[in-house]
């Protein structure tokens, strides 16, 4: 992925949901001046309460988790990135201050349902 000096790319993508639970995440490609701040949208509807993760592919690497949250307010940080469970408004929104060229990545919002053991995602590209 080509980032121009100075700027992040951010690329959103959804993916699907199953068993009528479902993960939705901000869509699209979204370029940011290096240093700016970042949120990622991430928001669930399921009826049980799932575990929550954020995992992030960088160019040319596989997959890499890099926050999960198990229960409601509970947050992960992690590379500067923050995430906060939120079960009252169903989010778990990823956040960084101030975003580096190295932060050029994929990033995947997915949850798992521990109750009924399904499995959903969605994903967004830095």
């Amino acid at each position: 992925m080509k980032c121009s000096p100075g700027f992040v790319t951010v690329v959103l993508l959804m993916l699907g949901q199953t068993h009528g639970d479902s993960v939705t995440q901000t869509e699209g490609q979204v370029t940011l001046s290096e240093e700016a701040s970042l949120t990622i949208n991430c928001t669930f509807s399921t009826s049980w309460s799932p575990t929550l993760f954020w995992y992030v592919q960088y160019p040319g690497e596989g997959l890499e988790l890099l926050l999960k949250a198990l229960r409601d307010k509970e947050k992960g940080s992690n590379k500067g990135f923050e995430a906060t469970y939120n079960k009252d408004s169903k989010s778990f929104h990823l956040e960084k201050g101030s975003v580096q060229a190295s932060d050029a990545a994929v990033y995947y919002c997915a949850m798992y349902d521990t109750v009924m053991g399904t499995v959903g995602g969605a994903e967004h590209k830095l």
